[in-house]
């Protein structure tokens, strides 16, 4: 309880290090299991040769490919811009 109370009253680097992977690692999974399903559900579409299937493909490989990109988005990008955001304004609030 004190550490916590440590991190709150004079947070260092290593605090919002440490916060920051573990909030990441909390997205991984949750994630991960969406991404997983929604292209595990698109993959038929991408490799059907049916009627209409120029359309679907047309529809499906965009979704695949956003689907890719927020996933490095949410677990890589964004914890790297807050991290850059934060300590640059605790650098700010030491000085």
């Amino acid at each position: 309880m004190e550490r916590i109370r440590q991190r709150v009253a004079k947070p260092r680097m290593s605090d919002l290090t440490d916060a920051i992977m573990e909030g990441a690692v909390q997205r991984v999974r949750p994630k991960m299991m969406a991404v997983s399903t929604t292209i595990i559900g698109l993959l038929p579409v991408m490799w059907s040769a049916g009627t209409g299937a120029a359309a679907m493909k047309r529809i499906a490989a965009p979704m695949v490919g956003g689907m890719i990109s927020s996933t490095v988005l949410t677990l890589v990008i964004i914890p790297a811009i807050y991290f850059l955001w934060r300590s640059r304004e605790m650098k700010r609030a030491a000085e």
